[in-house]
C-alpha cells in the first residue's frame, strides 16, 4: 500500500486523528441526546471510521453510542457493472433505528450514488428520525444531491483522479492518497 511516483500522499495518520476528534465533537455539539444517537459505517473503512469516532465520543462523553455496519453492494445501481458475482460483506445493525438519528459514515464521498444506495439499505431496517452523513474526505463531483453534514476534509480532484483512504485495522496503516487519472 505504499504511495507510487504518480500518488501524492494527501493526509497522514495525525491528520485523521484530529479530523476524526473533531468530527465527533461537532456531532456532540449538534445531538444534545445521544442516547437517540446511532453511527452505521458503510463497509468497508467507513465501519472502522465510525468506530473511531464512537469510541472518540466515548472519551468525552463516557457514553457509548451504537455502531452498525451496512453492506450497500445489492443495492448498488451499478453492481452489475463491477461483478457479476459480487463480494457482499456482512450488515449488522443490533440496534433499533427506529425513532433514532442516524449517522452513515464512509472514507470518500464522491459522486453520491454510494450514500443512496445505503438509505435505501438502511430503511430496509426501519425508520430513523434523522439520516445525517459524516465522511472522512469529500471530493465532490456528485451526482445525487447529497451532501456531507460532517467532513474531515474537502479534496479538490479531478473527475478521473482516484482517493484511497488506509486505516490501519484494514490496510496496517492511515493515510489519504490521491492517484492522478
Amino acid at each position: 500500500m505504499n504511495a507510487t511516483p504518480r500518488d501524492s500522499i494527501l493526509l497522514d495518520a495525525t491528520d485523521i486523528n484530529r479530523m476524526v476528534t473533531r468530527i465527533a465533537h461537532e456531532i456532540l455539539e449538534k445531538h444534545k441526546n445521544i442516547e437517540r444517537l446511532g453511527l452505521i459505517g458503510i463497509q468497508t473503512r467507513g465501519v472502522y471510521l465510525a468506530r473511531r469516532i464512537q469510541s472518540e465520543i466515548r472519551k468525552v462523553e463516557g457514553v457509548v453510542v451504537p455502531v452498525g455496519e451496512l453492506d450497500i453492494t445489492l443495492y448498488r445501481d451499478d453492481w452489475t457493472r463491477i461483478s457479476h458475482h459480487p463480494t457482499v460483506k456482512p450488515t449488522e445493525i443490533q440496534f433499533k433505528v427506529d425513532g433514532m438519528a442516524i449517522i452513515l459514515v464512509d472514507d470518500v464521498l464522491f459522486t453520491g450514488r454510494t450514500i443512496r444506495a445505503a438509505m435505501d439499505a438502511l430503511l430496509d431496517f426501519g425508520r430513523p428520525d434523522r439520516i445525517e452523513l459524516a465522511v472522512l474526505a469529500d471530493r465532490g463531483h456528485r451526482e445525487f444531491p447529497i451532501q456531507p453534514d460532517y467532513a474531515g476534509r474537502f479534496i479538490e480532484t479531478a473527475y478521473k483522479d482516484t482517493i484511497n483512504v488506509h486505516l490501519t485495522e484494514y490496510d496496517g496503516m492511515d493515510n489519504v492518497v490521491m492517484e492522478r487519472g
